[in-house]
Order: structure tokens, then sequence, then C-alpha cells
């Protein structure tokens, strides 16, 4: 799977484990940044790893910054973006089944466990069913 993954500063440390983690699971990453410990934007990371997966160049994404709450609150502004903020495998895991989340959000001052929740995200299957229905619904309110 391509994945792109983002973090703000606060993330970093957090955002190189993960990128470890799903190489070494053999998942191709595409890395947007933050690079380095200096101040930046969350707005613009998650804008540019959920323009990935818009665009189709990646089925997945994972952002990550202090709490998780901006990246999740950003990336959710994006047409076709589900992004969930998961701070346990249960929340990751319903996050796929129920509502096909197609981005992982982590809070790196926060959560912990993220290798467990990381895999859960991935490894879940959308239940589609009644959930679709509502899946649809939520995408008639991006219009």
């Amino acid at each position: 799977m391509k994945i792109a993954i983002g973090s703000d500063h606060r993330g970093l440390k957090v955002k190189s484990a993960v990128i470890r983690l799903l190489s070494d699971l053999g998942h191709n990453v595409q890395d947007v940044g933050a690079y380095n410990t200096q101040s930046i934007d969350y707005p613009d990371i998650a804008h540019a790893a959920c323009q990935q997966i818009v665009c189709g160049k990646c089925e997945r994404g994972i952002l990550i910054c202090g709490t998780g709450l901006g990246m999740s609150i950003a990336a959710n502004k994006m047409h076709g973006i589900r992004a969930a903020l998961c701070n346990d495998t249960f929340m990751a895991e319903r996050s796929r089944l129920h509502n096909d989340a197609n981005v992982l959000c982590l809070g790196a001052e926060r959560t912990q466990n993220i290798e467990s929740i990381v895999n859960v995200f991935l490894s879940t299957v959308f239940e589609g069913g009644r959930h679709q229905n509502r899946l649809d619904k939520i995408t008639s309110l991006e219009n």
C-alpha cells in the first residue's frame, strides 16, 4: 500500500518511528514533512498528505501532531478525506470498519501503542452494508 505521512515539529519523532514500521511492513511511504524540529504549521502538512490521497497517488494517510486534533480538523476540511483521530486500537478498527477512514491521525504526546494502532488501521477492511449508506450521507455533506 502507498501511504502519505506527515507531522508537525511536535510529531517528528513519532513520524520517524511510524515510517520505519511502515517500511518494515513493505508499504511505500510518501513523507510530506516536517523534516526538522523547527515550528511548522500543521494545516500545510495535512493538506500536502491529503492531496496525495485525493489525487490518487496514495491510498491512505497518517498525520501526527502533538494531540492529533489539529491534523484531524485540517484534514477533514478536504473533499474526499475521512480523517480519524485514534487513541487506541478499538477506535482505529471502528474508523475503518464503519467509516472507511482513509487518514489516521495520532497525537504524539498523548497516544500510546502507536504501532498497534497503525497495524489495526491498515489491516481493517471497511464493512460496507448499512455503513455505506451513512458514508454516502457524509460524502453528500461535502458538496
